[in-house]
């Protein structure tokens, strides 16, 4: 195992330490695996049992893919808190990469619904943990102030971008020219890759990524794995009685995040750790969050109602020949390696005349509802109709709004965070995805093939409507920021 200091003045990897390159190509393969599972996943459950589907509802299907979407975010909450208390980053990044595979190959070899639970479970808290922990891994590889960084970030997001646009395109055509098994068997054999050169390269980490920041002490220890097994004891229970179903899953997910994210905010707000300005920061917290969880609502509904649309609404013709359902998954990464530089240097070129972040999150929110409104002037074009070219500028319209909100929810939680509750505050974000995912299952319930207008201009109009409630609420919001733009 290398030393911290040894991994910092690396420079093996054009010009970055080594271990980047093992952290590029294990989220790089986790991504393939993740979205190239998802891009089949909704036609799986709902498609009938002779086209090789389990035969669900469809609106209980696609509610079964966002609560499992909301599932990876909250698992992120807890891959972080098991990451600083318990393992250490390196540890549980493993573990959960392990995790998953043994999701992937559930879904590929068990049938029915056995192989959905088991698997859906796996890949959920393994994605969470590894989601959490490899970004922050990369920031220990660069010494503070090291120039790199940025450019070391930038090449990691390249690998999860890179993983997203093949993953579905090879999983897709798998499940159209063998079936459904095959394709999530090539999600397992991907993670597998990236399993084995994670655990080869593991020794260019440097110590500092196996390090528990906050360690729990031996009582606490025994008293977080006894409430971890009551609480896993719990949800087997549920679901074994029928308690929790794929009718309801969506519901369970959303309330249950619902209320961890409201008792998150007060234990920070009334705790006496933070000065009267940090409480305020956190008060300006509110109603991004919220703006945040709306967005989000939308944005993942590429995985579920853009996935129904696609299957029945899109002409997915080229040349005589009918592209897979999951194709339509890999037009985002691309417009995201296109454009996130461009907007990056947009932003650092406009220094202080950018807009500023609540502004920012204006922007997102408008943009989103707006994107599907766009679907309206293809409302009642028939049967795989709706020309593909009018997607790619939709999907494109999603990224645009993407990007100018992701990225900076992420920054603004670590800047308004109070010092005592820096990681709780970035747990926060995580779960306002974790939210909105859940809802993007919930809302894809009232969505119905035969009767899209109600749907699309209610949910756009929304979301467009919380956009300029946001807007009106900037100057009161700046105010509570205390200084942070």
């Amino acid at each position: 195992m290398s030393t911290s200091t040894e991994v910092q003045q690396d420079t093996r990897f054009f010009g970055h330490p080594r271990g980047l390159a093992n952290l590029f190509g294990v989220e790089m393969w986790e991504r393939f695996s993740y979205y190239g599972m998802l891009g089949i996943l909704p036609i799986y459950l709902y498609y009938k049992v002779e086209q090789g589907g389990l035969g669900l509802a469809q609106e209980s299907a696609l509610g079964i893919v966002g609560a499992y979407g909301g599932l990876v975010y909250l698992s992120a909450v807890i891959g972080a808190w098991v990451a600083d208390r318990l393992l250490g980053s390196e540890r549980t990044l493993f573990y959960s990469a392990v995790l998953i595979m043994i999701g992937h190959l559930s879904l590929a070899l068990l049938p029915g619904l056995a192989g959905i639970g088991v698997g859906l479970v796996c890949v959920a808290v393994g994605s969470g943990g590894l989601k959490s922990n490899a970004t922050a891994i990369v920031g220990t590889l660069y010494a503070e102030g090291d120039e790199r960084r940025d450019a070391g970030f930038t090449i990691f997001y390249m690998g999860i971008n890179l993983g997203g646009f093949v993953g579905p395109l090879l999983t897709g055509l798998a499940q159209t020219e063998v079936g459904f098994h095959l394709g999530f068997g090539l999600a397992a054999i991907g993670m597998a890759l990236g399993l084995t050169q994670y655990a080869i390269g593991r020794k260019n980490l440097g110590d500092k990524a196996k390090e528990v920041p906050n360690p729990l002490p031996a009582p606490q220890r025994l008293l977080a794995i006894g409430a971890a097994v009551v609480l896993v004891a719990a949800v087997v229970t549920l679901v074994l009685t029928g308690v929790v179903n794929p009718g309801n899953l969506a519901d369970v997910v959303v309330w249950v995040v619902g209320v961890i994210s409201v008792v998150y905010f007060l234990v920070i707000l009334t705790s006496g750790k933070i000065t009267a300005v940090e409480r305020s920061r956190v008060f300006s917290f509110i109603p991004m969050f919220i703006a945040s969880a709306v967005f989000f609502s939308l944005y993942q509904q590429q995985f579920t109602v853009v996935a129904a649309y696609t299957d029945q609404r899109l002409n997915r013709s080229l040349f005589g020949w009918e592209m897979p359902v999951s194709w339509v998954n890999s037009i985002n990464p691309v417009f995201i390696i296109v454009f996130a530089p461009v907007l990056a240097a947009l932003w650092t070129k406009l220094g202080d005349r950018q807009p500023s972040t609540p502004m920012k999150f204006v922007l997102g929110t408008v943009l989103m509802g707006a994107a599907f409104l766009l679907f309206l002037p293809m409302v009642g074009s028939g049967k795989n109709a709706s020309p593909i070219l009018a997607m790619v500028g939709i999907l494109f319209v999603f990224t645009i709004a993407e990007l100018c909100l992701s990225p900076v929810g992420l920054s603004l939680s670590t800047k308004l965070a109070p010092e005592a509750f820096r990681t709780q505050m970035v747990a926060l974000n995580f779960l306002s995805i974790s939210f909105g995912t859940a809802m993007s299952g919930k809302l894809a319930e009232y969505y119905s093939v035969d009767d899209e207008a109600p749907y699309f201009s209610t949910v756009g109009l929304v979301a467009v409507g919380v956009g300029v409630l946001l807007f009106l609420g900037i100057p009161f919001i700046r105010k509570l920021m205390k200084g942070v733009h």
